[in-house]
């Protein structure tokens, strides 16, 4: 299994500097005391991450290309005022501090980062629960595959309902509609196309994300054509998957 039932996703950090090597020392070191971590090269590439994957803090430096740093500090700020931002400077200026404090900033650290001293920042972080990533719903007669994708997304931080059929997939998304729905094509009564039909009836605004036991062409481009966000053949790349999620969880919260 990939992961464990209710087990506390680990916070998310974003390192966003031009430099990659030190993206990657910090990613290395970070990972091994417990975070999760993504990176970014520059200022934009940064404000899309935090709006995709909403990390719990971000290691950010004050002087980078496409959108410098205290830019892009308030802009992430504005859209997440929970966010903790940590500036990083190779030129330790008192302005700088000032404005950067001023701006929501929750510590300013010179370069090279001392790890301990962002560690000790980051410890607000560390004990506190991630917010969840978005709400979900799997639909699969298969009561393993199930269980193991609710365990598997769970873990990356999501609420995860299931179901074992379309009829009791459409009643709780017709009840509680989720950000996305996760469901097989392949299912007696009710098949995944049909319940596609019937969610985008009752609730258009749901991404629906259909996995199929085949890689099948017709079958996927008569999906898509229905209005499914994408189609996954099995057995699931994981990886593709999340990236899948995560964009269908971000396009339902963009059209609220």
């Amino acid at each position: 299994m990939p992961g464990k039932a209710g087990r506390p996703a680990r916070p998310i950090v974003l390192v966003v500097d031009a430099d990659g090597l030190l993206r990657q020392r910090l990613d290395q070191d970070l990972r091994l005391r417990g975070f999760a971590t993504l990176e970014a090269e520059n200022g934009l590439e940064a404000l899309l991450q935090v709006k995709r994957a909403r990390p719990r803090a971000v290691v950010l430096d004050a002087t980078m290309p496409r959108l410098g740093g205290l830019d892009a500090l308030r802009r992430i700020r504005a859209f997440d005022p929970t966010a903790l931002v940590i500036v990083a400077t190779d030129q330790p200026d008192a302005d700088l501090e000032r404005q950067a404090h001023a701006l929501g900033a929750a510590a300013v650290l010179g370069k090279p980062i001392a790890l301990p001293r962002l560690l000790g920042a980051l410890e607000a972080v560390k004990g506190a629960s991630a917010p969840l990533a978005g709400r979900l719903l799997v639909v699969d007669d298969d009561p393993e595959f199930r269980q193991m994708l609710q365990e598997f997304l769970t873990q990356s931080g999501y609420e995860v309902r299931t179901a074992a059929d379309g009829s009791a997939a459409f009643q709780k998304i017709f009840e509680d509609p989720p950000d996305a729905v996760l469901i097989d094509i392949e299912m007696p009564a009710l098949n995944g196309l049909e319940a596609l039909a019937a969610i985008r009836g009752v609730a258009p605004e749901v991404q629906v994300i259909m996995i199929s036991g085949t890689e099948n062409l017709e079958v996927s481009k008569r999906a898509l054509a229905h209005g499914a966000f994408d189609y996954l053949a099995k057995p699931v790349d994981f990886q593709y998957l999340l990236q899948s999620v995560e964009t269908a969880v971000m396009m339902r919260r963009l059209e609220r």
